[in-house]
């Protein structure tokens, strides 16, 4: 307990230090890092004994180091952090399970199932004047916004019961394959910590530190949070006006069109040359009139031959495919979350909330 009043006390000076120059969306600021040489990288592939402090390992302290020297923190400070931090295995062996890559037919029946629908309902009906307010001021439709917080956490009732203190340090440090990653969210969640004035121990969300219902990594936060109601706070687990103002906001400088398309149906006759187009990753490369010259029928007039595309499948039966041109729209949902099947499930959800309210 003295360690945990300790932490409090250093991080409550911490937050009211003054600290200027960089302006980040919320109006907190940061004080920049002095430009230092380049170090050594900090971590290793080292195993350590279960049970090993975090304050005890010389990676941690390499780590300590260099944020001091960044001149963000101060040793006491980081040195309070990590000695309340705790690892958490569990996390490691959730990260470690093989990825599976299901067909379309399977995920649509797990993630737009009837729940998902009259949950959405309730969701907008509940938070009509923050849904409405977020799609005025961003021009992103009420119902992409809806759909995204129904699949990222089940419009609120999932969000994740770990710290996000506890995944980010146990994930930069014990897991070696994505280190590099979860280091520099571990930066921005510092960071944020500060801007945001709070206990860094207050933060919770998922297993990789996903936090809300937005479910924001830090970097996302610090860049695309919002305090929709200026209350001073970008409050992503409870304020629906931050919520859908923050995905709002993520959506429209990713490159949200209003009124814009995310797909469209259409039919062909497979050659070398689509197929190859097939294969090729999600990226806005080509046109729709670049796609009609190789034969396709795109099965909506209104679509521009000028507007960017690219072409997918979804199987929506064992070995039975729909064929789709990605718009722009398609490919800023799938910044969001980098899967055609996640994009696939929110156009449907949105679509379908829409239709049923």
């Amino acid at each position: 307990m003295k360690k945990i009043a300790i932490l409090v006390s250093l991080l409550a000076l911490a937050a009211c230090a003054p600290r200027a120059v960089e302006t980040t969306q919320s109006g907190s600021t940061v004080k920049p890092a002095p430009q230092i040489n380049q170090q050594p990288e900090i971590f290793s592939t080292v195993t350590y004994p279960a049970g090993t402090s975090f304050l005890s390992r010389p990676d941690v302290q390499r780590y300590i180091d260099r944020k001091v020297a960044s001149g963000q923190f101060s040793r006491e400070e980081m040195e309070a952090f990590f000695a309340n931090v705790e690892n958490k295995p569990n996390i490691i062996s959730i990260m470690d399970k093989p990825g599976t890559s299901r067909p379309w037919y399977e995920f649509r029946k797990n993630n737009v199932a009837g729940n998902r629908i009259s949950g959405g309902v309730k969701y907008w009906n509940a938070n009509e004047y923050a849904v409405t307010q977020a799609s005025r001021v961003y021009g992103v439709a009420p119902e992409i916004l809806v759909a995204i917080v129904g699949i990222e956490t089940n419009y609120a009732s999932n969000m994740g019961s770990f710290r996000t203190a506890d995944a980010l340090v146990t994930l930069a440090f014990n897991y070696p394959r994505r280190a590099e990653f979860f280091r520099k969210e571990l930066d921005e969640f510092l960071l944020m910590a500060h801007e945001e004035r709070r206990d860094m121990f207050t933060f919770k969300g998922s297993y990789a530190g996903a936090m809300g219902v937005p479910q924001f990594m830090p970097s996302s936060f610090r860049k695309w949070a919002i305090d929709a109601d200026h209350d001073g706070q970008r409050d992503i687990w409870n304020n629906q006006q931050d919520v859908m103002a923050s995905v709002a906001n993520y959506m429209k400088q990713h490159g949200w069109k209003t009124g814009g398309k995310i797909s469209v149906p259409v039919t062909f006759q497979m050659t070398e040359a689509l197929q190859a187009k097939l294969d090729e990753n999600t990226q806005l490369t080509h046109t729709v009139g670049d796609f009609k010259r190789l034969g396709m029928s795109v099965q909506d007039a209104s679509v521009s031959d000028n507007e960017k595309a690219f072409l997918y499948r979804l199987e929506v039966a064992p070995g039975q495919y729909d064929y789709y041109l990605g718009l722009n729209n398609f490919y800023t949902i799938w910044q969001y979350n980098h899967s055609r099947l996640y994009v696939s499930a929110v156009k449907e959800i949105a679509e379908t909330v829409a239709r049923s309210r």
